[in-house]
């Protein structure tokens, strides 16, 4: 980190690590690490963009629609490296990941990173409402809006939360990716699909 001129020192820097593997696909708020490091909270953030700026962290920033629903309006954190996100954690095995808290965020993180590397949209955001409603990934080419959620269960189906964002947000296509075998529809606009299969996709496809 040095070398990239991010010259914060080691202890605070170990520290600040671990609080963002924990913060990993969860909405980003700069009170909590801030007090535990006795850091204001311009610092914190410095330190996060810092992150971001070496390609460590990814910030997926909210989504805004002019709705009468109030929308979270801070960002998303991930570790954009799987592996150094279990060493933080402390996953050290297959068996420590499948039965660890963050497996699901984990597999969403993995998931999403390999999604936007493989089909590089022009945008990409998350989406939530203080209501609940919520949505994993927006990506955006030219006007079509595609919605993504990622699901760690062997047979995802439809949520009241994805149909509000199919209203709310005018989704041409909502695609939910999990770790299964068969790829089958939920809606006309919804398809389930297995993790394998759609980044095997043509990005004409999937976007």
């Amino acid at each position: 980190m040095p070398q990239l001129g991010i010259h914060i020192p080691s202890p605070p820097l170990n520290r600040f690590w671990t609080m963002l593997a924990h913060y990993h696909g969860q909405i980003w708020n700069a009170a909590e690490p801030a007090r535990s490091l006795g850091l204001s909270q311009p610092t914190v953030r410095s330190y996060l963009d810092l992150m971001t700026s070496a390609y460590m962290i990814r910030q997926l920033q909210p989504w805004h629609e002019n709705l009468s629903k109030r929308q979270v309006k801070a960002p998303k954190i991930y570790v954009r490296d799987s592996g150094l996100l279990h060493a933080l954690l402390g996953i050290r095995t297959r068996h420590d990941l499948l039965s660890h808290p963050k497996m699901g965020a984990s597999w969403e993180g993995f998931s999403i990173e390999q999604l936007l590397h493989a089909f590089e949209p022009d945008q990409a955001y998350f989406w939530a409402t203080h209501q609940g409603a919520e949505l994993d990934l927006l990506v955006l080419r030219g006007s079509r809006r595609v919605g993504v959620e990622v699901k760690r269960t062997d047979a995802p189906s439809l949520t009241p939360s994805m149909r509000i964002a199919l209203d709310d947000l005018r989704l041409n296509k909502l695609w939910i990716i999990y770790p299964g075998q068969q790829r089958y529809n939920l809606h006309e606009k919804v398809t389930a699909i297995p993790f394998d299969q759609a980044i095997a996709m043509k990005r004409s496809e999937f976007l």
